[in-house]
């Protein structure tokens, strides 16, 4: 399977859902973007990663590489190898001698055990065309009373299906433009499923 090489884009706090942060992975090649709805713990420990600091007591990841480490486990990537029913899944992917392991784990863990060892993140293809965001391929929203209404309203599941496809791909580009990656994917999900 083809693998697409990420980086962290940005994390940022989700306003429509109480404690969650959303992690934004970016294609290194293109424009593509997949936003990960994550815990704030998680977040947290990503961020901490990222800064390199470090706690007077090791955070689970820290405690995970250390105990990787005494038993000489080397970790090698990490894939984001499916989406399925909006859930993002992931492994580890680690070698002890010769022997070359996969480990099933969260996005946002194995993300967290990447930033701290500077290993690569990848995502399948698949996971790319099914949950990702091209940013290349969107166009500058038409202004539209009613659409604009709705934009300045909010949107939520329910009324994305009172929407035109024109309407969508204007509504999409909209939260894009705001970094609403959350609204954003719930948006692009509604387009798929009318194709």
């Amino acid at each position: 399977m083809n693998k697409v090489n990420l980086e962290i884009i940005g994390l940022t706090y989700s306003e429509s859902s109480t404690g969650a942060y959303v992690l934004i992975l970016g294609d290194k090649l293109s424009q593509r973007r997949l936003p990960i709805v994550i815990g704030g713990a998680e977040a947290e420990s990503i961020a901490v990663g990222i800064e390199k600091h470090r706690n007077g007591r090791p955070l689970t990841h820290d405690l995970f590489l250390r105990f990787a480490h005494e038993f000489g486990i080397e970790i090698m990537e990490v894939v984001i190898n499916r989406f399925r029913d909006g859930v993002y899944y992931a492994m580890v992917v680690c070698k002890q001698g010769d022997d070359l392991t996969m480990v099933d784990a969260r996005p946002s863990d194995a993300i967290a055990i990447a930033v701290r060892v500077g290993c690569e993140i990848y995502a399948y293809e698949t996971v790319m065309d099914e949950a990702g965001i091209n940013m290349e391929s969107m166009e500058a929203p038409t202004e539209s009373d009613s659409e604009e209404a709705l934009i300045n309203k909010g949107v939520d599941s329910t009324s994305l299906d009172l929407l035109d496809m024109e309407a969508l791909e204007d509504l999409l580009q909209e939260a894009i433009d705001n970094e609403d990656y959350q609204k954003a994917a719930q948006i692009r999900d509604e387009i798929n499923k009318r194709k």
